[in-house]
């Protein structure tokens, strides 16, 4: 069991992902010099319930170790971070806030293939990296902001979901239950699902004749992407190492898209 500082958000970290984080809150400035002077992990949970300020939140028990990886103070007490996701881990238990959230956790490996389990995964790659780059494609010509659809993911099989899921368009639930899934495999399976869900919406969209308007942040990008933190997490609409990062204000929140879109659906 293993004691570590929390950093609850309203986004999901995924092993492979890289954020950049606005750091504002005073216990959040101390937790981040705690890690700096330590092994500069900390971890990174969903908020199901409540805000990013101020505590009192509900928290999931699933997350992921964040490592930092470039750290900057400002000259008023704040930081700004870029933060790599390493690994999955439970919450056994949470420990009081003070100075800062922090728990008992434990590491949560993805549960081990069997050879023909492996041979299958890494044969459904292909087709689900196909379909991903096909929803990118229709994003960009939506008008929405997104990774290129020619990024090129890794040769490993396991590390190339983790980066499909990371990079596709939705909302913190959807990812929230690809962090969960308990290999791989199931991962990739539930990713299919969820593009396939991506591509019919915005496929309607785009014959609805709907473009995202360049004076505010797209549906598919709040609401799917998760990338307006509320003055926390900023956007960088280039390379996450970049120094052309800036805060912006997260807008209304709106109904999480469900699974399956349905005639009644209120997903945008």
């Amino acid at each position: 069991m293993l004691t570590m500082p929390m950093f609850p958000l309203g986004m999901v970290l995924m092993p492979t992902m890289v954020v950049p984080i606005h750091v504002f809150e005073p216990r959040y400035r101390q937790m981040t010099k705690d890690c700096l002077d330590g092994d500069q992990e900390f971890g990174v949970v969903l908020i199901e319930r409540g805000s990013e300020v101020g505590g009192g939140d509900i928290r999931t028990d699933a997350g992921t170790v964040a490592r930092i990886i470039n750290a900057q103070e400002f000259p008023d007490g704040r930081w700004g971070l870029v933060a790599g996701g390493i690994r999955r881990v439970q919450v056994s238990r949470w420990l009081e806030d003070a100075p800062y959230p922090r728990a008992e956790v434990q590491e949560w490996p993805d549960r081990e293939l069997g050879r023909d389990e492996e041979a299958e995964m890494a044969a459904g790659v292909p087709p689900v990296l196909a379909v991903w780059r096909r929803v990118l494609a229709l994003q960009s010509e939506l008008g929405a902001p997104g990774p290129p659809a020619t990024f090129e993911v890794s040769d490993d099989p396991s590390t190339a979901v983790w980066q499909l899921a990371s990079l596709s368009p939705m909302g913190p639930l959807d990812r929230q239950q690809l962090l969960t899934a308990d290999s791989a495999a199931h991962r990739l399976g539930l990713l299919a699902e969820l593009l396939d869900d991506a591509e019919e919406v915005i496929r309607a969209r785009i014959e609805m004749g709907q473009r995202v308007s360049p004076k505010r942040p797209s549906d598919l990008e709040s609401k799917w992407g998760n990338r307006y933190r509320r003055g926390r997490l900023a956007v960088c609409r280039k390379d996450l190492q970049e120094d052309n990062c800036r805060s912006v204000q997260q807008p209304p929140r709106r109904a999480i898209r469900p699974r399956r879109c349905s005639k009644n659906s209120k997903t945008f």
